[in-house]
């Protein structure tokens, strides 16, 4: 028998090796947009717990626990400085904030005195030692706004819309403070977009205080129950 019957012919080519592809991308990209806003519910549900819970020990709770889930969620991707808003605007971005926010201080002023009301319509409130609490508070506020919640819409949403529902979430944690609602409705839309532009928190907190200190100056506290909101404005 000749000797090549005894034995396999040789391969000419090796064969392709096997390749097993899996899309993990997508599913990357999908379980992320899931816990982002897994992320933005948890929190926004704390505030609100907090807001509205009746006992003070209580409601100390809930604002430490929203505080420290929202900075571990803030810090856990290991953001730049610059997505979290800690650095400084240039010149222009400087300009518009200050500009936009003090026009609007001194136009509740004339509005207050034109309409024949007194200026400042609480003698005792606001005063300077809570003054400066409010003004680390304003910052606090938009650490919370901007470098949590707008950040995590944008990159849900897109900035544009980012800038809505972020205002929204605003307007909403102040319910049933009307007035407080429609003010930082609108405030909150000029310090999302102002912050979708420029990338810094340090003047937009400055802003939210002084506003915040000229409200509580021109408007009765009958009115606007000392900023109160939540289960504090019922009482």
């Amino acid at each position: 028998m000749a000797s090549e019957s005894k034995s396999f012919q040789a391969v000419s080519a090796p064969l392709p090796p096997l390749t097993i592809r899996v899309h993990t991308g997508a599913i990357s990209d999908r379980v992320r947009r899931l816990l982002t806003w897994g992320q933005v519910v948890i929190a926004f549900l704390l505030v609100e717990c907090t807001v509205w819970s009746a006992r003070l020990s209580v409601r100390s709770r809930w604002a430490l626990a929203a505080g420290v889930v929202i900075l571990l969620f803030a810090l856990a991707d290991r953001p730049s400085m610059r997505r979290l808003g800690l650095g400084l605007p240039n010149a222009i971005g400087t300009s518009l904030v200050l500009g936009v926010g003090f026009a609007w201080c001194v136009l509740l002023v004339f509005l207050t005195r034109w309409a024949g009301g007194m200026v400042p319509a609480n003698p005792l409130f606001p005063n300077m030692h809570m003054a400066w609490q409010y003004m680390i508070w304003a910052l606090v506020q938009q650490f919370i706004l901007q470098s949590f919640f707008f950040t995590r819409l944008e990159e849900l949403l897109g900035s544009s819309t980012a800038v809505w529902i972020t205002a929204t979430f605003f307007a909403a944690v102040h319910l049933p403070n009307m007035i407080l609602m429609t003010f930082t409705l609108i405030g909150g839309l000029f310090f999302c977009e102002m912050f979708r532009r420029y990338r810094s928190i340090y003047l937009l907190g400055i802003v939210h205080a002084v506003l915040g200190l000229t409200l509580s100056a021109t408007i009765p506290a009958s009115l606007l129950n000392h900023l109160r909101v939540g289960i504090g404005f019922l009482r």
